[in-house]
């Protein structure tokens, strides 16, 4: 069976690159009839909070990207434990005790010898006396596990055939001095125990997939098939990541953007397929391909969502706003036309208020000076409300048979007195929602 997780940390509210690799993975699940996990990576007591964790699943809920169960990395300490010892048994996982800034010491002087700033190994040739020294001195080491100096070969879902020579990185550390093991070993411990068959995340991850692939054979489990999507861009090519506080869903959320805008957009952007309003997820998931995607980075934009949005909007029937409609105080009588009314003139839900307002309100008028007596003149020929659907068509005949003026050069400025804008509604559907007029009470 085809199992996949989204593994988000607690540390943060999701944004769309978080909600990128969220979606691909739910939909490769759906498309199979398997499992999607929802797994929070929460191993670091400082910066995981419950409040995040809330987050994380009011905004998949939002979405409807439903999970079959979760899991919390919390929870599973005594597993990274166990798997840890077994690596140690192996020798394949050692202590080191250098301070960070020895490391960067070293570092610079292999770059200022040409070399690549890979970590030397030289705690391998610590005996026990020196680490025992070490420990009183500094407190306990963090653990590396020691790659096989071999290349590392797999093929991507996205990327093709990969592969990575690991004498050219570090070896990982997977547990720090003070204990915490890191995303690098629970990640994989979690992935072997819970059977996940295929992974998709960020190409930011291509290096760290190749060291997890090392480590996946020395538990001896069975790597998944992984995939690295392209990571996000700005609309001009720059870079997101000092924006991506300002794309929390959370914050789309507020500005009106809708679920099916969101997602139809995410799933297929820097696709070969063309982007398509789809009205839930599982709907995008029967059409998902992962190798339509390219590796090159991908534009996002979140003006783009609003078209789509307000296409999602304008579909809605008036069953799905009648509660919303009747909560702004629109009578249950005019409840429906008032959804006709409004809904080819709005982009987000929330823009129903203004219209409300103006039907209620009324709005400021906008009178151009070369209009300013054309129109005092039209109002004057205009009775007090309530009106109907015959109000706009006889009030115009009778400002027409009054001044003259007839086409747009009636229309408009009559249309703009009323509403203070030039487009909108159709005036004879919206005068019997008028329940004020400029210069009336």
């Amino acid at each position: 069976m085809t199992v996949t997780r989204f593994a988000p940390s607690p540390t943060g509210y999701l944004h769309v690159g978080n909600l990128r690799t969220a979606l691909f993975n739910y939909m490769i699940a759906r498309k199979a009839g398997g499992s999607f996990i929802l797994r929070l990576d929460d191993t670091d007591p400082e910066r995981s909070r419950e409040e995040y964790a809330d987050a994380i699943r009011e905004d998949l809920e939002w979405l409807g990207l439903t999970w079959d169960r979760e899991e919390r990395q919390s929870k599973r300490l005594d597993r990274y434990a166990e798997a840890a010892d077994r690596l140690r048994a192996q020798g394949r996982l050692y202590e080191c005790f250098e301070t960070p800034e020895e490391l960067e010491l070293k570092r610079r002087k292999q770059l200022n010898m040409g070399r690549p700033p890979v970590y030397d190994r030289s705690a391998l040739n610590l005996d026990s006396a020196e680490i025992e020294r070490l420990r009183t001195e500094r407190g306990a080491g963090h653990w590396r596990f020691r790659l096989d100096h071999e290349r590392i070969e797999w093929v991507d879902g996205i990327l093709g055939d990969l592969s990575l020579d690991a004498a050219s990185v570090s070896d990982p550390v997977l547990i720090r001095g003070d204990g915490q093991v890191l995303y690098t070993l629970a990640s994989v411990v979690d992935d072997v125990e819970m059977g996940v068959t295929d992974v998709v995340r960020g190409s930011d991850h291509v290096t760290n997939t190749a060291t997890q692939i090392q480590i996946i054979q020395a538990l001896g489990g069975t790597a998944p098939r992984f995939a690295h999507h392209s990571l996000l861009t700005g609309p001009q090519g720059e870079g997101l990541s000092k924006r991506l506080g300002t794309l929390a869903l959370r914050d789309l959320r507020a500005r009106g953007v809708e679920p099916a805008a969101l997602l139809s957009l995410l799933a297929r952007l820097g696709s070969s397929q063309p982007v398509e309003l789809h009205d839930s997820p599982d709907a995008l998931a029967e059409s998902f391909d992962l190798s339509s995607f390219g590796a090159a980075p991908t534009k996002f934009d979140e003006n783009d969502l609003f078209p789509l949005t307000r296409a999602y909007v304008q579909s809605l029937p008036f069953e799905a706003v009648r509660g919303r409609i009747l909560a702004l105080g629109v009578p249950e009588a005019q409840a429906e036309r008032f959804w006709r009314v409004a809904r080819e003139n709005i982009t987000v839900l929330e823009d129903l208020k203004g219209w409300w307002k103006l039907c209620t309100e009324g709005a400021e008028p906008e009178i151009a000076e070369e209009d300013a007596e054309f129109v005092e003149t039209a109002l004057a020929l205009l009775p007090d409300p309530p009106y109907d659907e015959s109000s706009w068509s006889d009030w115009t005949t009778r400002v027409r048979e009054a001044t003259g003026r007839k086409g747009k050069g009636l229309f408009m400025p009559l249309r703009k007195a009323l509403t203070g804008q030039g487009q909108g509604p159709d005036m004879a559907d919206l005068m019997p929602l008028l329940q004020k007029v400029p210069g009336r009470g």
